[in-house]
């Protein structure tokens, strides 16, 4: 199938209470939302990894695949899209953000372009790029049916890592990025993200989870974001991946509950927690020991991988086993949903 544009249509901006509305709406009812925002580079190589021709028709044919699963509404309240999904179609002629709409669900748009080094001899770290014409992409996004963004901040966890440098500067463009959007009608989705990658022990992961979020908190006071019309999409509080001592659910809600609680306010839309990596049955686990203990806030879950990896496999590319990677997700989302 050839891909088409969808042409932008003349829209109103949402409004404050609109924006808090479509917040509270993406973590409700125990629903979560689904990650399909990788780029076209990092999904062609998963594709290649999973025996697939990393095409753009198979890209699209994909994303076809996890969204036109029957009754994802159930589990899922809204999905994260790249630009190029946002404006591909289905094979039936439907924009992906329509299909969307159609099922029950919004639709999400990753608007940060990546990262770059932060500086020369800090090592390993990076700032997220996107700032530059923000406020023009989202009003597109918006004309395009987009009713959230996503901007992630990656923060490798190691000695002297992450660096107060980093913190202020990743957490200073989280934050603009989140008043951009609610400026311009998108509900941001703020995503700063301490690595698992490492032998640290869950305490050096909450002292460093703790110094992320605080400065963050600052920073979306400081530049007059409303917490009510927003999602923080943070890390789970866990051992490294390399531990020699693995964390058990109890532990991870206790030190990542009171992390939170310690640093956002209680006015915040909602919590959706990442996976980081963690094999889906372990982020289940995790977050249903999270909701258990409980919050001022919704809880729920903005997996990717998680979700969608046993799709992927099952498919592989074969239209005839799309309902197999179809009943694979939806395995996934109902184990997150149960959580």
């Amino acid at each position: 199938m050839t891909t088409t544009a969808t042409t932008p249509s003349t829209t109103t901006t949402p409004s404050t209470d609109d924006l808090r509305a479509t917040a509270a709406r993406l973590v409700a009812g125990g629903r979560g939302i689904l990650a399909a925002d990788e780029s076209p580079r990092t999904m062609s190589r998963r594709l290649e990894d999973a025996g697939v021709a990393p095409t753009e028709e198979h890209r699209r044919a994909y994303r076809e695949l996890l969204l036109g699963a029957d009754d994802l509404a159930d589990g899922v309240s809204g999905v994260i899209l790249c630009d190029e999904t946002l404006r591909q179609h289905l094979a039936d002629g439907r924009p992906f953000p329509a299909a969307l709409e159609d099922a029950g669900i919004q639709t999400g748009i990753k608007v940060d372009t990546g990262t770059v080094p932060l500086a020369r001899g800090e090592d390993g770290e990076t700032l997220t790029e996107g700032l530059d014409g923000l406020a023009g992409r989202v009003a597109e996004y918006v004309a395009l049916g987009a009713e959230f963004a996503k901007w992630r901040a990656v923060l490798p966890l190691g000695a002297g890592r992450p660096s107060p440098r980093a913190l202020q500067t990743n957490a200073d463009a989280l934050a603009t990025y989140a008043r951009v959007c609610q400026d311009g009608g998108l509900v941001p989705v703020v995503e700063p993200e301490i690595l698992s990658a490492g032998g640290h022990r869950i305490e050096v992961c909450a002292a460093a989870t703790a110094r992320t979020l605080a400065t963050l908190s600052r920073a979306l006071d400081r530049a007059g974001v409303d917490p009510a019309a927003m999602v923080l999409k943070p890390n789970m509080v866990t051992a490294g991946e390399g531990a020699r001592q693995t964390a058990g659910p109890d532990e991870v809600a206790r030190a990542t509950v009171d992390t939170l609680r310690a640093t956002m306010p209680d006015e915040l839309a909602g919590v959706a927690f990442l996976s980081g990596g963690q094999p889906s049955a372990i982020a289940a686990a995790n977050l249903a020991a999270i909701r258990r203990r409980g919050g001022p806030w919704a809880l729920t879950f903005s997996f990717g991988r998680a979700l969608v990896s046993p799709a992927l496999l099952a498919w592989r590319g074969d239209p005839a086993a799309q309902d197999a990677g179809r009943a694979a997700l939806r395995r996934e989302v109902t184990r997150a949903v149960a959580a």
